[in-house]
Protein backbone atom coordinates (compact mmCIF):
# COMPACT_ATOMS: atom_id res chain seq x y z
CA UNK A 1 0.00 0.00 0.00
CA UNK A 2 2.89 2.40 0.80
CA UNK A 3 4.36 1.87 -2.67
CA UNK A 4 1.03 2.72 -4.31
CA UNK A 5 0.67 5.87 -2.18
CA UNK A 6 4.22 6.98 -3.04
CA UNK A 7 3.58 6.30 -6.72
CA UNK A 8 0.35 8.32 -6.68
CA UNK A 9 2.08 11.20 -4.87
CA UNK A 10 4.96 11.17 -7.37
CA UNK A 11 2.51 11.05 -10.29
CA UNK A 12 0.52 13.98 -8.86
CA UNK A 13 3.69 16.06 -8.44
CA UNK A 14 4.80 15.33 -12.00
CA UNK A 15 1.36 16.16 -13.37
CA UNK A 16 1.30 19.43 -11.42
CA UNK A 17 4.76 20.41 -12.63
CA UNK A 18 3.80 19.65 -16.24
CA UNK A 19 0.57 21.63 -15.97
CA UNK A 20 2.36 24.71 -14.66
CA UNK A 21 2.34 27.37 -17.35
CA UNK A 22 5.72 28.55 -18.57
CA UNK A 23 5.89 32.26 -17.90
CA UNK A 24 8.77 34.70 -17.53
CA UNK A 25 8.21 34.57 -13.77
CA UNK A 26 8.29 30.77 -13.55
CA UNK A 27 11.54 30.69 -15.57
CA UNK A 28 13.17 33.26 -13.28
CA UNK A 29 11.95 31.34 -10.24
CA UNK A 30 13.22 27.99 -11.56
CA UNK A 31 16.72 29.32 -12.09
CA UNK A 32 16.65 30.90 -8.60
CA UNK A 33 15.70 27.56 -7.02
CA UNK A 34 18.56 25.85 -8.88
CA UNK A 35 20.95 28.64 -7.87
CA UNK A 36 20.06 28.38 -4.18
CA UNK A 37 20.37 24.58 -4.31
CA UNK A 38 23.69 24.99 -6.17
CA UNK A 39 22.28 22.43 -8.64
CA UNK A 40 23.94 23.35 -11.93
CA UNK A 41 21.51 21.39 -14.15
CA UNK A 42 18.38 22.76 -12.46
CA UNK A 43 19.88 26.25 -12.56
CA UNK A 44 20.70 26.10 -16.29
CA UNK A 45 17.49 24.39 -17.46
CA UNK A 46 15.47 27.63 -17.96
CA UNK A 47 18.22 29.27 -20.03
CA UNK A 48 18.50 29.28 -23.84
CA UNK A 49 21.50 27.41 -25.23
CA UNK A 50 22.85 30.69 -26.62
CA UNK A 51 22.06 32.81 -23.54
CA UNK A 52 23.97 36.07 -23.20
CA UNK A 53 25.07 37.43 -19.80
CA UNK A 54 25.83 41.15 -19.55
CA UNK A 55 27.08 43.62 -17.02
CA UNK A 56 24.59 46.46 -17.41
CA UNK A 57 24.21 48.18 -19.74
CA UNK A 58 25.98 46.28 -22.53
CA UNK A 59 29.25 44.61 -21.51
CA UNK A 60 29.03 40.96 -22.62
CA UNK A 61 30.39 38.68 -19.87
CA UNK A 62 29.59 35.30 -21.38
CA UNK A 63 27.64 33.66 -24.16
CA UNK A 64 26.12 30.22 -24.15
CA UNK A 65 25.08 27.67 -21.58
CA UNK A 66 28.45 25.90 -21.78
CA UNK A 67 30.28 29.02 -20.57
CA UNK A 68 27.70 29.48 -17.82
CA UNK A 69 28.12 25.87 -16.76
CA UNK A 70 31.90 26.26 -16.36
CA UNK A 71 31.79 29.46 -14.34
CA UNK A 72 28.73 28.72 -12.20
CA UNK A 73 29.67 25.11 -11.47
CA UNK A 74 32.99 26.30 -10.04
CA UNK A 75 31.22 29.12 -8.16
CA UNK A 76 28.67 26.70 -6.67
CA UNK A 77 31.42 24.34 -5.52
CA UNK A 78 33.40 27.15 -3.87
CA UNK A 79 30.40 28.71 -2.07
CA UNK A 80 28.50 26.04 -0.09
CA UNK A 81 26.48 28.68 1.80
CA UNK A 82 25.47 30.64 -1.28
CA UNK A 83 21.95 32.02 -1.11
CA UNK A 84 19.98 34.60 -3.08
CA UNK A 85 16.88 36.22 -1.61
CA UNK A 86 14.55 38.18 -3.86
CA UNK A 87 13.74 41.52 -2.23
CA UNK A 88 11.52 42.73 -5.06
CA UNK A 89 10.35 41.32 -8.40
CA UNK A 90 8.81 43.19 -11.31
CA UNK A 91 7.34 41.36 -14.29
CA UNK A 92 6.68 43.40 -17.41
CA UNK A 93 5.85 41.46 -20.55
CA UNK A 94 8.77 39.15 -21.33
CA UNK A 95 11.09 40.81 -18.78
CA UNK A 96 11.64 39.96 -15.12
CA UNK A 97 13.57 42.36 -12.89
CA UNK A 98 14.76 41.00 -9.55
CA UNK A 99 16.34 42.98 -6.74
CA UNK A 100 18.52 40.38 -5.06
CA UNK A 101 20.32 40.03 -1.75
CA UNK A 102 23.18 37.52 -2.01
CA UNK A 103 24.88 35.92 0.98
CA UNK A 104 27.43 33.17 1.43
CA UNK A 105 29.90 34.51 -1.15
CA UNK A 106 31.95 36.79 1.07
CA UNK A 107 30.44 40.08 2.16
CA UNK A 108 26.65 40.13 1.49
CA UNK A 109 25.65 42.36 -1.40
CA UNK A 110 22.65 43.55 -3.38
CA UNK A 111 22.29 43.35 -7.12
CA UNK A 112 19.65 43.71 -9.79
CA UNK A 113 19.15 40.99 -12.38
CA UNK A 114 17.13 41.67 -15.52
CA UNK A 115 15.96 38.53 -17.35
CA UNK A 116 14.70 38.77 -20.93
CA UNK A 117 12.69 35.82 -22.13
CA UNK A 118 12.39 34.57 -25.72
CA UNK A 119 10.76 31.32 -26.87
CA UNK A 120 10.10 30.19 -23.28
CA UNK A 121 13.77 30.43 -22.28
CA UNK A 122 15.93 33.06 -20.60
CA UNK A 123 17.77 34.58 -23.56
CA UNK A 124 19.59 37.55 -21.97
CA UNK A 125 20.52 38.55 -18.44
CA UNK A 126 21.77 41.97 -17.35
CA UNK A 127 23.38 42.38 -13.93
CA UNK A 128 23.45 45.77 -12.22
CA UNK A 129 25.58 45.99 -9.11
Amino acid sequence: MKKLSLFLLLFANIAFAQSQEITPETLAQKQLIGYNARDIEAFLEPYADDVEIYTFPNTLRSKGKDEMRKSYDTYFQKTPNLHCEIKNRIIQGNTVIDKEYITGAGKPFEAVAIYQIENNKIKRVYFVR
